[in-house]
């Protein structure tokens, strides 16, 4: 196993060599580990914090996110204990107060108190999770095709999912992207990454419960919900309306022709302005 992190690393940097603007590497260590972030945009701009979903790493954010970092800093970050270029340190993170913890470290090590956050899939859960445990560190709150938020999964998509999930390899997670995209055609360098994602040495996502309806009501940060038209994942309808239905402050649009894990390399013009749109509100 340990043999493919080289051909993994070199399809993360080729993947980011690529991203329209131009980035710079962090490294920010805590108890937890290194955590590596590639920020990217004006220096002097608003800071959006970007959240990747599962199997995926920072360099996931390139395709779509270009004309979001002309005014805004981003900050793409690579979770400890999953696929990309974050190190674990002494202190394992194992529960979702870990998860937690380890983004409050994120923040405080880039000096920022507080933030814009965006999340895909996976990482729109931890997004949402950590809003709702911390709102006064989330200005405004930004999910795209969250998964596990709002309504679980269907269960086509969990039984396509299984095989991956038993015996990952990267012509599964080809196959399975193949499944869920409907044979979107995808760039090469991010289905070379998504690959061999799968089979990153040791990847230990955390995994918990969905928000409550009374934890979702008593939120008070703004939140745009963005669904894709085609997902697989789950009933965007079931996702909407209960968006709508328990999260005060919330939008919520869906962006047609678009995947649950197409959002990351389809290229949608709607869906920067549709970001930029709502994080310029007063």
């Amino acid at each position: 196993m340990t043999e493919k992190l080289p051909r993994f690393l070199a399809a993360y940097d080729a993947l980011l060599d690529r991203w329209l603007l131009p980035v710079e590497r962090l490294d920010l260590v805590s108890a937890y580990g290194t955590t590596r972030v590639t920020a990217c945009g004006p220096e002097d701009g608003e800071p959006l914090v970007l959240v990747h979903g599962g199997g995926a790493a920072s360099p996931m954010w390139g395709a779509d996110m270009a004309e979001v970092g002309r005014t805004r800093r981003l900050y793409a970050i690579d979770r400890i204990g999953e696929p990309g270029r974050s190190v674990r340190g002494d202190r394992p993170i194992r529960s979702v107060g870990d998860l937690h913890g380890w983004l409050d470290g994120v923040f405080d090590g880039l000096g920022l108190a507080r933030v814009d956050l965006c999340g895909h899939s996976y990482g729109g859960w931890i997004a949402l999770t950590y809003a709702l445990r911390a709102a006064e560190r989330v200005r405004r709150l930004v999910l795209l095709d969250p998964t596990q938020c709002f309504a679980g999964y269907r269960a086509a998509y969990l039984l396509r999912a299984l095989p991956l999930l038993v015996r990952p390899t990267a012509e599964r997670a080809r196959r399975f992207l193949a499944w869920e995209t409907g044979g979107a055609e995808a760039d090469p360098g991010w289905l070379e990454l998504y690959g061999l994602a799968a089979e990153f040495p040791d990847a230990k996502p955390v995994v918990g419960r969905r928000p409550r309806p009374r934890q979702l009501r008593d939120s008070t940060v703004p939140t745009l919900v963005l669904l894709a038209g085609d997902s697989r994942a789950h009933d965007i309808r079931r996702v909407e309306a209960a968006a709508r239905r328990h999260l005060p402050h919330a939008a919520t649009a869906v962006l047609p022709g678009l995947s649950h894990h197409g959002i990351p390399f389809v290229q949608a013009a709607t869906l920067p302005r549709m970001i930029l749109e709502f994080l310029e509100k007063p």
